[in-house]
Order: C-alpha cells, then structure tokens, then sequence
C-alpha cells in the first residue's frame, strides 16, 4: 500500500487514530490523547504567531525511506510550501518538524524520526513532551533553542 492508497480508501477516513505506513507498505495506528490535540494547536498557533512568512501543518505526511511518517506539526517556509503544497506526502520535509511525545513512543522511535526528517531536508525537529517541555535539535545535535524561530518558548502552556 502506498500513501496515495491510504489516502484515497474511505475506511481509513474517519478513523480516531493518526496513521502512518511504514518501509513495507503496511500501516500503523496510534490513538492520539485530547492534551496531544491541545499541542498541535498551541504549537501551530505560535508558530503561525511568530513567523510572518509561511505555513504552519498539523498532521504532515512525510515521504521517507522507512515509509510515510506523519509530523505532528511542521512549518514550511514561503518557497518550501509551494513546492510541497500540491503533494499527496511531502518529498522533501518542511524546514521545521514537531513530534509530540506520548508515552507509547521511545526514545529510539524519536531518534529515527529525527534522522528521517534530517534525510529529507528538515531543518529542526522539535519534540513536545507530555507536559509541554520543547527540545531543539539541528543536525549538530541539541539546541538551547530554535535557530529558526529564536522567540519560540522553551515551554508550551495550555493554561490559556
């Protein structure tokens, strides 16, 4: 199976579950949490908020070696947009990558995601933990903050 299939099968439409294929053409299925949904909003919320240019994604499907993987958020600059925008999974990643840690996923299932966007193009990949803490990284490794998006908080509130 391939993204476009999965894309196009009206059973998977309305399933509560983000969904994901992996090198072998087989999808997988993660239940998402209500504070994980609260995440991506906040998350595409600031990011909309602090870059003036671009396209904050919620759920951006990300062609990889290792299958299609879904970033929980991701911006794309102006030009990057515009090449992926018509896309079914992006062949090359948005410059910033956000997964939303829960505790079903490992440190190793984040390690690969990194690399994998870092082979597609990404920029920084961001991590949101359960209680909102952000980690930076950039292919030389951890960050104290985002190069990108230097007023980006190092903690995300849902306090409102």
């Amino acid at each position: 199976m391939d993204w476009q299939e999965v894309c196009n099968d009206s059973r998977l439409k309305d399933l509560p579950y983000k969904i994901e294929l992996n090198e072998y053409g087989k999808i997988l299925m993660s239940p998402q949490k209500v504070y994980h949904s609260a995440y991506q909003s906040a998350l595409c919320h600031l990011l909309q908020t602090l870059l003036s240019t671009g396209m904050a994604l919620s759920e951006c499907a990300i062609a990889t070696p290792r299958g299609t993987k879904v970033a929980d958020v991701a911006w794309a600059s102006r030009a990057r947009f515009e090449q992926i925008k018509n896309e079914v999974e992006c062949s090359v990643a948005p410059e910033i990558c956000v997964e939303i840690v829960s505790a079903s996923n490992s440190k190793k299932e984040m390690e690969e995601r990194k690399a994998l966007y870092f082979a597609r193009g990404a920029e920084e990949f961001w991590l949101c933990s359960e209680t909102g803490e952000m980690s930076f990284y950039d292919r030389q490794g951890r960050r104290d903050g985002s190069v990108l998006v230097p007023a980006f908080p190092r903690k995300v509130d849902l306090r409102g």
